[in-house]
């Protein structure tokens, strides 16, 4: 009871609450959010792998409502015609293209159907010294166009449409806020032109299929929270057999010396030392019997006891000093 005490002091409980916390949030936070981006990664791989393997088709045929497209429609190359409206254009800022800048170039497109398309022709390089470079521009007669659909990725708040050198200009390809901010009933989803098709610009590739690290990563915080629980264990274990040895070492010391003596031995490293000057001297005297050791009675400079004396020792201080 006396060691299960010593678990309850404000440092022990503060690093089980850290451990607990840092475990639960590997278990619940930390590794679904990597392993849940591997499972998007690979399902995105799936997808690609399907669609590059099959012919363009009309895009009533994957695509033939208005609402968000099916999961198992994205990167699926369709075919349909209609009319850009380039009056209506804007450009992706701060883009990558193989690792280098680039803005990205989005047409409204109105199909045949009436359906209005946002397509992402492609992209073109910035230019030093222009706040954005010439893009071509698309064809104003009726066309028609090959192109992969492709999901929204969303507007995040605060990074809005914006008018920056008379041009509109978003951060995210999002056709719903591009199709109000243009007057326009826009597709929820979008359309990424393909390579040599009317109105395209440099080709945006397909991404590569790596699932990337993140189900490297996923394991190494399941990992991490099952080592965090065995280190605290481990802490309290050592801590234990320290005090066991300690308990021993207290009756060993009490059992020779007397219970004043083993009271003078620390109970565990880090509990404060009370030493009594009560307690040093009876310690000191407890030692000094063990040892085998004899004090010398009298006064300091009385030299030794007369009485204890040998007779040669007497007769010569006899002689020296007289009777």
């Amino acid at each position: 009871m006396r060691i299960l005490r010593a678990f309850v002091r404000p440092g022990w409980v503060a690093l089980a609450i850290v451990v607990v916390g840092f475990a639960l949030a590997c278990f619940w936070v930390l590794a679904p959010w990597q392993l849940g981006k591997n499972t998007r990664t690979e399902h995105q791989n799936d997808l690609i792998k399907s669609a590059v393997t099959k012919s363009p088709v009309a895009i009533g045929t994957v695509y033939p409502g208005t609402g968000p497209i099916p999961t198992d429609t994205e990167w699926r190359e369709v075919t349909l015609s209609g009319q850009y409206l380039p009056d209506k254009q804007a450009v992706v800022r701060l883009r990558s293209v193989d690792d280098s800048p680039a803005f990205e170039v989005l047409t409204p497109f109105r199909a045949d159907d009436g359906r209005v398309f946002v397509v992402n022709r492609g992209y073109v390089r910035p230019q030093q010294g222009t706040a954005l470079p010439p893009v071509s521009a698309a064809p104003s007669t009726t066309t028609s166009i090959e192109a992969r659909i492709r999901a929204p990725e969303g507007t995040s708040p605060g990074r809005g449409p914006r008018v920056e050198a008379g041009v509109l200009q978003v951060y995210t390809i999002d056709p719903t806020v591009l199709g109000t901010q243009v007057g326009l009933p826009t597709m929820p989803a979008y359309l990424q032109l393909s390579s040599g098709q009317p109105g395209s610009l440099a080709e945006i590739p397909i991404p590569q299929l790596d699932a990337g690290p993140y189900l490297s990563y996923g394991l190494q915080w399941l990992a991490f929270g099952v080592m965090a629980p065995l280190g605290l264990f481990y802490f309290v274990w050592s801590e234990i057999k320290h005090r066991r040895a300690t308990a021993a070492q207290r009756a060993e010391v009490e059992a020779r010396l007397g219970a004043d003596a083993a009271d003078a031995i620390p109970d565990a490293p880090d509990a404060p030392v009370k030493r009594s000057r009560e307690r040093r001297q009876t310690l000191t005297k407890a030692s000094s019997v063990g040892m085998g050791q004899t004090r010398v009675k009298g006064t300091i400079g009385a030299g030794p006891d007369q009485q204890e004396a040998p007779d040669r020792i007497r007769e010569k201080l006899a002689s020296r000093y007289g009777d």
